[in-house]
């Protein structure tokens, strides 16, 4: 029986560093070194996941593998989710293949509009993207970033109006701001911190750096 948890309870059921909550899902990257590596754990997911019946995206690359867990009868995490993620992380581990929690984030892109259905359909027919609800389209490859359009109450003409989402482990977050702010950036807006901050470019163009609070139920929307 497919139960949808939360993300406390896949915490619970799966602890350690190995698995983060991002757009994507339940996000795991390994750092193989080698692509012949990755064919065998790639090889190894594979063989578990047809025998639990649950599949994940997996992205294979030349001295990494990059696995996402997520249930969408459920609309987010589930136990079968929960028991792959373990399987795996051990399949890796018989390897010697370590995971690499630093690698792990996702990026999306966010839209402020006024009239959401008059625009909408225009990123939706220009990027082949497919509608996934009223304010989210997402890539049918499960490639390219989630793009999530968010209602604006007024204009806000001195002010970017698309921007960009990332989503990361909160361990890595501070890192990657101090990074940011050290090439030129600087942070425009931390009234919602921890939950996330926004930072700009030496022009003003926005980035929302976003290590989700982890006690909620998932939605992959967050």
């Amino acid at each position: 029986m497919v139960e949808r948890i939360t993300v406390t309870e896949f915490h619970e059921a799966v602890p350690g560093t190995t698995w983060h909550l991002v757009y994507g899902g339940a996000t795991a990257c390994f750092a193989t070194g080698s692509f012949a590596n990755g064919v065998e754990l790639v090889r190894a997911i594979g063989e578990l996941a047809d025998a639990a019946g649950h599949h994940p995206d997996v992205d294979l690359r030349e001295a990494a593998v990059t696995v996402r867990l997520q249930t969408r009868e459920v609309a987010g995490l589930s136990n079968l989710d929960a028991a792959l993620a373990v399987q795996i992380e051990d399949a890796a581990r018989r390897l010697g293949i370590l995971p690499d929690p630093t690698s792990v984030h996702a990026v999306q892109v966010a839209i402020d509009a006024m009239d959401i259905p008059a625009v909408l359909p225009f990123w939706q027919a220009v990027l082949g993207y497919d509608r996934r609800d009223d304010v989210v389209l997402v890539d049918p490859r499960r490639i390219g970033p989630t793009v999530w359009f968010q209602q604006m109450d007024a204009p806000r003409p001195q002010r970017n109006r698309i921007h960009i989402d990332l989503a990361l482990p909160r361990d890595q977050a501070e890192a990657r701001i101090a990074a940011a702010v050290a090439a030129g950036g600087r942070i425009a807006n931390d009234d919602n911190a921890p939950h996330w901050w926004t930072l700009a470019d030496a022009e003003g163009n926005e980035i929302d750096v976003a290590p989700w609070v982890d006690d909620t139920v998932w939605d992959d929307e967050d």
